[in-house]
Formats: C-alpha cells, sequence, structure tokens
C-alpha cells in the first residue's frame, strides 16, 4: 500500500494561546518579514493535496493567506487535540497532517516520510521523531493520522482529556526518524523567536 499526496490534507496548528509569547497570536508573529504561519503554510503546501489553518484568532488575517481557516472544534483553546479534531471534522480526505504555526523550517520531505512509515507499518498515526542529546525526542505535533480516527478522538476529548500522547498511545502509532533535529526548531518564547531569526538558511 502506499499513500498519494493527493490523499492528504495538512493542517497548520495556531490556535494556541501564545502564553509562553507573551499572549500574543504566535502564529501571525513576523519571521524575516513574514508571518510563522505563513512560512509553514508555504512549507506544507507542496506536499499535501490541500491545508487548512486552525486558528481562534484573527481569522480574517489567517483566511488572507489563501487557506480556509478553522476554530478549535472545543471551547476554551485547550490545545493541539482541539485543532486536531478540528481538521478531522473538516477533511476531505483520507489522511490529515498536522505541523505547528511556530516550526517554519520543518523538512520539506516531512509528509513523504511519515506517509511511507504509516503504510508500511500498516499504522493509523505516524509521527515525526529526532535525536537529541537527551535521547529520542517525539515531535507529536507533526502528526499523519487517518481521517476515520475522528470518532475516537471525539470519545477521547469527551472525557476531558487532552494529552495528544495519551490518545495516540490508543491507537497503532509508528515513529519515524528525522536526522536533522534543528529542522524542528519552534519558536514557542520570544526568545526563540529571536535564535530563529539568527540561524542561517
Amino acid at each position: 500500500m502506499s499513500i498519494t499526496k493527493s490523499q492528504i490534507t495538512g493542517l497548520i496548528l495556531a490556535g494556541g494561546k501564545g502564553s509562553r509569547m507573551g499572549g500574543v497570536d504566535k502564529g501571525l508573529q513576523l519571521h524575516r518579514g513574514m508571518a510563522l504561519a505563513e512560512h509553514a503554510l508555504q512549507r506544507l503546501r507542496p506536499q499535501v493535496a490541500s491545508v487548512l489553518i486552525n486558528a481562534n484568532r484573527n481569522t480574517a488575517v489567517y483566511a488572507a493567506f489563501g487557506a480556509p481557516v478553522l476554530p478549535d472544534a472545543l471551547p476554551d483553546q485547550p490545545g493541539p487535540l482541539a485543532g486536531f479534531l478540528a481538521g478531522l471534522t473538516h477533511c476531505k480526505t483520507d489522511y490529515l497532517v498536522t505541523v505547528p504555526c511556530d516550526t517554519p523550517n520543518f523538512p520539506e520531505d516531512l509528509v513523504a516520510r511519515l506517509a511511507q512509515a504509516l503504510a508500511d507499518n500498516d499504522a493509523d498515526i505516524a509521527m515525526a521523531a529526532t535525536q537529541s542529546a537527551d535521547g529520542v525526542q517525539v515531535q507529536p505535533v507533526f502528526c499523519l493520522m487517518k481521517t476515520r480516527l475522528k470518532d475516537s478522538l471525539i470519545q477521547f476529548t469527551a472525557t476531558g482529556q487532552r494529552k495528544i500522547d495519551k490518545w495516540t498511545a490508543a491507537h497503532r502509532c509508528v515513529e519515524v526518524m528525522f536526522e536533522d533535529e534543528l529542522t524542528f526548531f519552534n519558536a514557542n518564547t520570544a526568545d526563540e523567536l529571536q535564535q530563529l531569526q539568527a540561524r542561517r538558511g
């Protein structure tokens, strides 16, 4: 079995509160003259059939990037699973892949490699992972999943649970190792955004 680009919808997660960056809308912070979320959109778009954006604020600004904007499917901005659920609810393809808005340099072959691993392992979910000095670091918001997992996620979140790893643990999940951990460097804080801007490439 192989999974083609035409079977995958991309979702950019920009629905967070930005609390570690002082409450600003993180996806709209500028990096080299362009919003972080727009960098993510440009990097994801060639890898998938179509792209959606999950955002809860400034939706008109996000819509101007040229992709449909979806608010969280759960109240009170409880985290990435609310974005996952919004994406699964609106996804018209067999697979959904998620990326966060604050990681503009993620691999250009991210989706292809996740799709290959998911198919090869007959898995329900494929997640990126990197090797660091502290061991394997799973990147759970870089996640390819079967769209039919929507009902499972509805049931999981209905019980008040919000942790990605607890939900994915209930399914066949494969981790896909990526060699360059710097491509997953994310700007969660103002200092990290400055570090990102100082990097070359």
